[in-house]
């Protein structure tokens, strides 16, 4: 797994463009602030519950969103932390000591991912920041470091799914350059449409 130093920044809201600063290789650039400073890193064995609970609490306002039948599952596949170690890379955002985001990545997207990514591509998953915590840069900085990881690897292309009712996200995705893969969709569910973004590098 790659591991790094510690990415440590300011927080702010992170409007500069990302795929060319990701493109220089180096830590994301464009925070400042008041409030500690942020550290983007690899998360540790003893956190995984934490970050399990993160999840579930950045995830729960989507439940009503997702037929009940589904949601069960979903949940239990998201926050099922442990069981994506061997075939990802788990990345957390800490601030001032705690866990505030989280987001997992899969360098090599096919077949570990189980979405069906072409081979060779990156695969992002689970992007999640604590509630108290959004509006803050938090997870375009998680995202900015799926973007730069990839890029050391050298790869071209990172996919992603998200939902209709997660607008916010889709809408940070689009400012960073994603753009939909409709051919990349899926519906579990006859009555649930998983949506598909990818970014060329």
């Amino acid at each position: 797994m790659y591991c790094a130093a510690c990415c440590r920044f300011q927080l702010a809201d992170a409007t500069t463009n990302v795929k060319q600063r990701a493109s220089t290789g180096g830590a994301p650039e464009g925070f400042g602030g008041r409030e500690g400073s942020l550290i983007v890193r690899d998360g540790h064995p003893e956190e995984l519950d934490e970050v399990s609970l993160l999840i579930r609490e950045a995830y729960i306002e989507y439940q009503h969103s997702i037929p009940s039948e589904h949601w069960k599952f979903y949940l239990e596949d998201i926050t099922d932390v442990g069981s994506r170690l061997g075939v990802s890379e788990l990345i957390v955002a800490e601030l001032n000591k705690q866990l505030v985001g989280t987001v997992t990545l899969y360098l090599e997207a096919s077949p570990a991912l189980r979405e069906d990514w072409p081979e060779g591509w990156a695969g992002v998953r689970i992007l999640a920041v604590r509630p108290a915590y959004r509006g803050r840069g938090i997870g375009r900085a998680l995202m900015e470091e799926c973007i730069r990881r990839s890029r050391r690897r050298n790869i071209e292309t990172i996919g992603l799914h998200t939902g209709p009712a997660m607008t916010i996200a889709r809408k940070m995705y689009e400012d960073m350059g994603f753009v939909r893969a409709p051919e990349y969709d899926f519906q579990p569910a006859p009555e649930i449409t998983v949506m598909a973004y990818r970014l060329d590098l």
